[in-house]
């Protein structure tokens, strides 16, 4: 089966709300099997909704509609799909009796304008809301000589749609076929190399057609390479899988930090507590984000023991008791403040992210930065510069994965004090 995924409304062509759904319903059409092949958005006017329909009624077997099915003027996805099948809107009995039966739920009368909501497309089936006003509409669609394609519109409100696909649009197409095979996807997350270096370390892995199939993406510098598998198991799945998550392991080495949901924090706890060691923070160039992701990974864990967050000069000889002279110049700030940060908290770890400063190796007018990045413990401190390559508006998270990531090497690279 191949699905299209169609969401409706001013809000979401206009920018002002996120499709969250759509994202929603692709995981759960993939875990029947049914491979999601478009996402469309369209606004709310007729004439663009009737087109989109007839698309993609032509090259979809699943049609699933979020959007639209409310009661005022801007909301047309009942007489949309009315008029791509060339059919009347008609009162549903059923679907008014739950409109009512809603309203008195909650004391109050259902305003006339509400009776729209119970008109579908003449043969459509009506699928129950029970916590709201719009119900769905189910419709299969005859395509001449081709198999029927099955439609499914649902509210745009997020629980209602939820609750309305697991109670009976699921079963639906369960019915119809779906979930005789499954289709399963695995992440593997990498930091410390870009898309294009990453493809070229790997045999011919992210290529069109390849089964399973190996996409990468990039996001705020981590790449992520998604393995997708089908097949009639979740066994057969992770079987199909493993050879290729094991390839990718095998040649991108440390550049993977985890799977799936995992982040950069998540990878830097588990270390911490699989080998009983804490840490302290002090950072100047994040603005608090490195502090707040790992308490955030850690939860009420004793692994992060607490950070320092550093703004100004002033604070930062206050803080650490620098001399009136100590200037901010060279990789000796973030030294001092792994250093001092460790030694104030009683940690085995210091991390510390220094001042930003004009780049070494470039133009002092070209605007190019770089960052020193220091990791303390009891017998050593190393310090490391880094150039600042990201676009600006990245420039703290790039900063806070980075000295993430330094951390992480450290710890799968030392055996002692590990």
């Amino acid at each position: 089966m191949i699905a299209e995924i169609i969401s409706i409304g001013d809000e979401l062509t206009g920018g002002r709300s996120l499709d969250t759904n759509a994202q929603w319903l692709s995981r759960r059409l993939a875990e029947l099997g049914v491979s999601v092949a478009y996402h469309t958005t369209v606004g709310d006017q007729l004439a663009a909704i009737v087109d989109v329909f007839h698309a993609a009624l032509g090259r979809a077997n699943v049609v699933v509609v979020t959007g639209g099915l409310g009661p005022t003027a801007d909301d047309l996805t009942r007489e949309a799909l009315a008029a791509t099948i060339d059919r009347p809107l008609v009162c549903n009995e059923d679907a008014l009796d739950q409109i009512r039966c809603l309203f008195a739920q909650r004391g109050w009368k259902m305003p006339d304008q509400n009776r729209v909501q119970a008109l579908l497309p003449q043969g459509a089936r009506l699928i129950p809301n029970p916590h709201g006003t719009a119900p769905g509409i189910a419709l299969d669609v005859d395509r001449n000589d081709r198999p029927a394609a099955h439609v499914y519109c649902l509210p745009g409100v997020p629980a209602e749609m939820r609750q309305m696909w697991e109670q009976t649009v699921a079963d639906d197409l369960r019915r119809l076929g779906a979930g005789r095979r499954m289709i399963r996807t695995r992440r593997i997350k990498c930091f410390g190399a870009g898309e294009s270096a990453i493809e070229a370390m790997l045999p011919d892995l992210v290529r069109r057609g390849r089964i399973p199939q190996v996409g990468i993406t990039a996001s705020k510098a981590t790449i992520t390479l998604a393995v997708t598998a089908e097949a009639a198991t979740e066994d057969e799945c992770r079987a199909a899988m493993e050879p290729t998550l094991h390839t990718i392991h095998q040649c991108l080495g440390n550049l993977v930090y985890g799977r799936d949901d995992d982040e950069l924090q998540d990878a830097v706890v588990q270390l911490l507590r699989r080998h009983g060691k804490t840490l302290a923070t002090v950072e100047w160039a994040t603005d608090g984000l490195l502090i707040h992701w790992l308490r955030s990974a850690a939860g009420d864990g004793p692994e992060v023991a607490g950070g320092l967050v550093v703004s100004k000069h002033s604070a930062w000889k206050a803080l650490f008791d620098m001399p009136d002279q100590a200037t901010t110049v060279g990789d000796e700030p973030a030294r001092a403040m792994a250093q001092a940060v460790r030694q104030k908290l009683g940690t085995d770890y210091g991390l510390a992210i220094g001042p930003l400063s004009p780049r070494a190796d470039g133009p002092a007018t070209d605007g190019a930065e770089q960052a020193d990045f220091a990791i303390a413990t009891p017998q050593t401190v190393h310090v490391e510069c880094v150039p600042l390559v990201s676009h600006p508006e990245l420039r703290k998270t790039f900063c806070a994965k980075v000295a993430l990531n330094r951390l992480r090497l450290q710890l799968l690279a030392q055996t002692h004090p590990l």
